[in-house]
């Protein structure tokens, strides 16, 4: 059923109202209650249906600044369920404000189920970005407060105003309560309606591609490597591709076998030996992501995946992390440092449990889609092996967005009833995940059943930081509360000179036993050292092991240039040459080594985490006021 957009009523204080317009007949429906305030985007009003569209009339008929979002449909209507509609303005023709920065033509405002009720706020941004739809910018967002909308300050110059609405969702016969806007004086400049002349596109801006990515269209691999920040260019690729590439892990880290270096960058052409176009190696992955029906940050994070598959993941991580946020900048890297492990041979009587560990970092479906369209030839000994790894990943029922979810999802609710909840429950889980990939367990109840002595969180905690010299591992460290810290570096310090690596043998059995001794006694020990590779992580984890400590490895994130800018100013500078061998060496573990990963960005603020019992959003980059509670 066909439904048109209601007349959205204007504020007391909107200038815009002219003698016709619907004016608010009070703001008690908006009077205490959580807000959120949006950029009123000067385009047409349309509706998108799973099978079809229409402007504010729901006979509109065709014009030529419709095509664009009619395309737009029939990538994105498949994930509209039946009974629903998307509501928003597209953007395509300019109006009475031109656009040159737009992230795709259409942008989404609402969602309306099929009991024709309003999605809150936050779940329609979920389900848009699924769709790979664009919301507008969010102006201000808390309780209702007159005084403060009335303060809010708009360009009239580059906006047409704002529109404001309650978080939680409502049905349509409080639109009118529930939902307002504020226009600017006399918003129409243009002597003829817009309709009846000639149409003038407006402009799209540098993440364009991300959004079309995101919403089915063909990728470019060169745009989409650009509107990333990773594009081929006069230095775009220093840290990215000049020389070989950080190793991609080794089978204690994902449970999967030795992985092949990450290879070389070229920029955008060819892959380097094989003649292969990197477009048609990214459409290859586009075509295998489709099948799967990923949409959203899903498609994107293997299109970029596939794109950047010869740049070094520490590095591509961190150029990664501006453009598109810290947790899908880290699912792209671990996809493209990933699959070359599908590659290589792997015991058949281990695989499953391979593949279940290799979940815990990476989309599997999405990883298989991009080893698969990697030119043959890059990897040793075949493709044969991806295509096989696939099928057993198929029958085991890992293809899947999220394979383990009924299993988490099921702790979670025992867990919840048990009053258990913080560090304990994320350390039942990553028990009972690991329990589960070894064929311990198979079933929720078993994993209840299993996590009975982790429930009371009577356990040590380790925090081990893991990044190059300079890269914020001290900040971090210095705001994990009531925290021992064990570092490296006074240790050496202690011996007379902190730069002196000779003895580093003996430094490290001195921290091991230190450490030792700290969980021993309880509580939470921080381990300060660069912890490079695996090798250097290994003998900390082992130690933790043995005193039953809740694992969290904690990421560092900054790219190379803020690392040498950082190294210059600090009061104990490491060597250039030193800071370049340290990021050739660099490779972060993944996912599912330690209980938890965290990642902290330049400022030592965790940006992303994986592992633990609740797992945000790729795309919810919110912090969290406390997340080094502990006992909690």
């Amino acid at each position: 059923m066909r439904t048109h957009y209601p007349r959205t009523p204007h504020l007391p204080w909107s200038p815009g109202a002219s003698g016709d317009d619907v004016r608010v007949g009070g703001l008690g429906g908006l009077d205490g209650r959580e807000v959120v305030v949006t950029e009123k985007l000067d385009g047409e009003n349309t509706t998108l249906y799973t099978d079809g569209l229409h402007a504010r009339s729901l006979d509109s008929a065709h014009h030529p600044s419709r095509a664009w979002v009619k395309a737009l449909q029939g990538r994105v209507g498949a994930g509209i369920p039946a009974g629903w509609r998307v509501c928003g303005e597209n953007l395509y023709a300019r109006h009475s404000l031109a656009y040159d920065e737009l992230d795709g033509y259409f942008y989404g405002f609402s969602v309306w189920d099929a009991a024709d009720r309003c999605l809150d706020w936050d779940d329609t941004v979920r389900f848009l970005r699924r769709l790979g739809v664009p919301a507008p910018r969010v102006l201000w967002r808390g309780t209702f407060d007159e005084r403060a909308l009335r303060r809010l300050r708009v360009d009239t110059s580059r906006e047409e105003g704002y529109v404001v609405r309650t978080v939680r969702g409502f049905p349509r016969a409080e639109f009118g309560e529930r939902v307002a806007k504020w226009v600017r004086p006399r918003h129409v400049t243009t002597g003829t309606h817009w309709m009846h002349a000639a149409v003038v596109e407006n402009g799209l801006g540098p993440a364009a591609p991300l959004w079309a990515a995101r919403s089915g269209a063909t990728p470019d691999a060169g745009a989409l490597l650009a509107a990333a920040g990773v594009g081929a260019g006069a230095g775009a690729d220093r840290d990215l591709g000049a020389g070989t590439g950080a190793g991609a892990g080794t089978g204690t880290e994902t449970g999967t076998g030795t992985g092949a270096g990450a290879g070389t960058g070229t920029g955008t052409g060819t892959w380097p030996g094989t003649g292969v176009p990197r477009d048609d190696v990214v459409r290859a992955a586009a075509e295998r992501v489709d099948v799967l029906g990923r949409t959203g940050d899903g498609r994107l994070a293997g299109l970029l995946a596939a794109a950047a598959y010869d740049r070094p993941r520490a590095a591509l991580m961190a150029r990664l992390a501006g453009p598109l946020g810290m947790p899908l900048a880290r699912r792209v890297a671990d996809l493209a440092g990933l699959h070359p492990l599908l590659h290589a041979p792997f015991p058949d009587e281990e695989r499953r449990s391979g593949l279940l560990r290799m979940a815990a970092a990476a989309d599997l479906g999405v990883l298989h889609a991009v080893a698969a369209a990697v030119p043959a030839g890059r990897t040793d000994p075949s493709r044969e092996q991806v295509e096989w790894s696939a099928l057993v990943a198929d029958e085991a029922g890992l293809l899947g967005e999220d394979p383990l979810g009924p299993l988490r999802d099921g702790l979670r609710e025992a867990l919840d009833g048990a009053g258990v909840a913080g560090d304990a429950a994320d350390r039942c889980w990553a028990e009972a995940r690991e329990a589960y990939a070894a064929g311990r367990i198979s079933t929720v109840p078993e994993a209840v059943a299993l996590t009975w002595r982790w429930r009371d969180g009577s356990f040590p905690r380790l925090v081990q930081l893991v990044g190059p010299a300079g890269s914020g591992k001290s900040t971090v460290a210095g705001r994990v509360p009531g925290a021992v810290r064990v570092s490296l570096d006074d240790l050496r310090a202690g011996r007379g000179d902190r730069a002196d690596q000779s003895a580093n043998a003996a430094v490290l059995r001195e921290g091991l036993a230190r450490l030792d001794a700290a969980l021993g006694a309880g509580g939470t020990v921080v381990w300060d050292a660069t912890s490079l590779t695996e090798r250097q992580r290994t003998p900390v984890l082992d130690t933790a092991r043995r005193r039953n400590a809740l694992v969290t490895q904690v990421v560092t994130v900054v790219g190379e240039d803020e690392l040498v800018r950082r190294n210059a100013v600090r009061p104990h500078p490491v060597p250039a040459t030193v800071l370049e061998r340290q990021l050739r060496r660099y490779g972060p573990p993944y996912p599912g080594r330690a209980h938890r990963t965290w990642y902290a960005g330049p400022d030592g603020g965790i940006g992303d985490r994986a592992g633990g019992l609740v797992e945000r959003e790729p795309w919810d980059s919110r912090e969290e006021s406390d997340v080094w509670g502990v006992g909690d």
